[in-house]
């Protein structure tokens, strides 16, 4: 049956502003891609929407365990929201371990859709159930669907050529159907994405196209899913939109980085969670001259990339904690050797190995003071998925401009999570196109370390340059002729240089700006990727009468010239960071005062009601 003929038999929907649905099950039945095939369709509609996508951290977890949990949230409005919600209205259960994992997430009255047929004795006791929660009734506070989907996606594939256990691999298309019945999606950029990515006359695509047809034709039949539900577009500004991932723009940014700088565009990288995506999008992007090179280890990633900043690229590594530990020799090189180096740290939940695939903001006083000898560096925070590529840009900027290495930071959270972006005209994109130098500057000399009056960075000129010839390394240089140079003085100069270089960047960070009550007593401070929840939650504090300001801070090293003004006469400054008070600590060595610090490190982002109640108990002290 085609999804133009499906719609015939529709209910009238229950109209609703906004839903929050997560999709969880094993890490092998295919919830991520059901939930980024429900976002598609969403973000195709017109809503406006946020995902928060959450993987097991280990690889081969067992099987219908909590630990094998993957879960994939959407959030869809006809409003511009901020967040992928804080607790779902909506929960598709494919397992028992699922439903534990999930529920106490829920809403109370929330709407749980079950995988019945996973629901024997064998996954209960997986899932650590002592009976059937399907039939204690313990469930009573929720509303529960059950849906045979094993059975039925069996029945749905007969014929369609695949067979044996890769049947129930197209469950995972039921659920989506059943879901896009419930929700009123159009089944037809589902239909398309199955027909590219498959082929029209392959198995598999017939298979998953039967099971998503399967569960749409399901939610039609059954009684019980005959109540559905439509949350209208949303009335965002015109343009063109795509739903971009943080990981995704990153990538984007270094690309129209590169064009802005007129450089070539070169990653050296070694894969790890959760960077990884970055490379992988980089390296189809060929048409862009882009090059990359997958390294056989962190340091040799680090290493392609320094060498090829000094051949005149634009040079860049991904990475997350664990590489970012292995790349600071290499990084402390770049800095000695000032050159432009981007540095993209994908943090994530440590230390050591820890919980890769979970989020945290853990890596801030590293980036900020990892590295042996006086090294200081620009570091800059991503806010959001959309952000990362504006930030990505403003990374590279400050990189050839001041000809340093520059450690830009985003998170797990950031980097697999997406939302819409509007599509920027090209023409309106800032340049900064790097000059590279061709002539002597000293007489008929050419001197590497002579230095910007108004910068301090030194020329950059690519090796076999005639007349041009030097040479860099390790080992601290002469003033001015790059020789080098063990005298006391002298090291004193070129530290204190290279520190002033960085310190100079302040005076291109532009003014902070100040949201809800600018003049408030109360200022909540952020950086990152708590961008999101802070506003979200400062906004839902001010509308039930609380005077609370925002201000969201992208230059963390160095701090904007401002902040010191921003946080006077505040009487409440409150930090929430996903780690244990790192930028709080900076805060209060850097201005002398006392932040108030939240911290969360759970490997989970904070909720907007975290940072509302929050501020709810400030208020109340405030006011006692």
């Amino acid at each position: 049956m085609s999804s133009d003929t499906e719609t015939d038999a529709r209910p009238t929907p229950e109209k609703i502003d906004r839903v929050v649905i997560r999709f969880a099950g094993d890490s092998g039945d295919g919830m991520q891609l059901a939930g980024t095939q429900f976002t598609a369709s969403s973000a195709m509609f017109g809503n406006d929407l946020a995902t928060l996508p959450n993987f097991p951290s280990e690889i081969r977890a067992p099987a219908g365990t909590i630990a094998g949990v993957s879960s994939f949230q959407v959030h869809i409005a006809d409003w511009d929201i901020l967040t992928p919600g804080d607790h779902p209205d909506c929960l598709i259960a494919m397992n028992p371990a699922a439903l534990k994992a999930n529920l106490h997430d829920l809403k109370p009255g929330a709407l749980i859709i079950v995988n019945v047929d996973a629901f024997n004795e064998r996954n209960l006791a997986k899932a650590g159930y002592e009976s059937n929660p399907l039939e204690d009734d313990s469930l009573r506070a929720y509303h529960v669907l059950t849906a045979p989907m094993e059975e039925l996606t069996k029945k749905a594939l007969v014929g369609t050529g695949v067979k044996g256990r890769a049947v129930l691999r197209s469950k995972n298309f039921f659920a989506l159907g059943l879901m896009s019945w419930m929700y009123s999606r159009p089944l037809k950029p589902v239909e398309q994405w199955i027909t590219k990515k498959f082929g029209e006359d392959n198995p598999v695509a017939a298979a998953n196209l039967a099971a998503l047809h399967a569960g749409y034709n399901y939610g039609i039949t059954a009684e019980g899913f005959h109540h559905t539900f439509e949350v209208e577009p949303a009335a965002l500004p015109k343009g063109e939109y795509t739903n971009i991932s943080g990981n995704i723009a990153t990538a984007w940014g270094l690309i129209a980085g590169a064009r802005a700088a007129n450089l070539p565009l070169f990653l050296g990288s070694y894969p790890i969670t959760p960077a990884t995506s970055i490379l992988e999008e980089l390296a189809k992007q060929k048409h862009f001259g882009v090059k990359t090179f997958q390294a056989e280890d962190e340091i040799a990633g680090v290493g392609s990339a320094v060498g090829a900043a000094f051949a005149g690229n634009l040079a860049a590594t991904t990475t997350s904690g664990p590489g970012l530990a292995l790349k600071s020799e290499t990084i402390s090189l770049a800095f000695t050797l000032e050159l432009p180096l981007i540095v993209i740290d994908v943090q994530r939940a440590g230390p050591s190995t820890g919980m890769p695939t979970k989020v945290e903001q853990s890596d801030l006083l590293f980036a900020m003071y990892g590295r042996h000898g006086e090294a200081p560096l620009p570091v800059v925070s991503i806010a959001s998925p959309a952000d990362a590529f504006s930030a990505t840009m403003e990374a590279v900027r400050i990189a050839t401009k001041y000809m340093t290495p520059v450690i830009l930071l985003s998170d797990g959270y950031i980097a697999n999570s997406s939302e819409p972006w509007k599509l920027p005209d090209v023409a309106d994109l800032p340049t900064f196109p790097v000059t590279f130098t061709t002539e002597p500057n000293h007489g008929d000399e050419f001197l590497p370390y002579t230095r910007d009056p108004e910068t301090l960075a030194r020329p950059w000129a690519i090796p076999g340059t005639p007349g041009l010839e030097h040479r860099v390394g390790g080992l601290e240089k002469h003033d001015g002729t790059g020789n080098v140079a063990y005298e006391p003085d002298n090291h004193q100069l070129m530290t204190e240089l290279r520190a002033a270089k960085i310190d100079a960047i302040r005076k291109d960070i532009p003014p902070i700006k100040v949201h809800g009550d600018a003049d408030s007593k109360i200022l909540v401070l952020g950086w990152g990727s708590t961008f999101s929840a802070i506003r979200a939650g400062v906004l839902n504090a001010r509308r039930n009468g609380r005077s609370v300001a925002h201000a969201q801070i992208r230059h963390l090293n160095p701090l904007p010239p401002d902040l010191g003004d921003v946080l006077e006469g505040r009487e409440v400054i409150l930090i929430p960071e996903l780690n244990n008070g790192q930028f709080a600590r900076m805060i209060r060595a850097e201005y002398l005062i006392a932040p108030r610090s939240f911290a969360k490190i759970q490997g989970e982002p904070f909720k907007a009601d975290e940072i509302e109640e929050q501020l709810n108990e400030i208020c109340r002290e405030i006011n006692s």
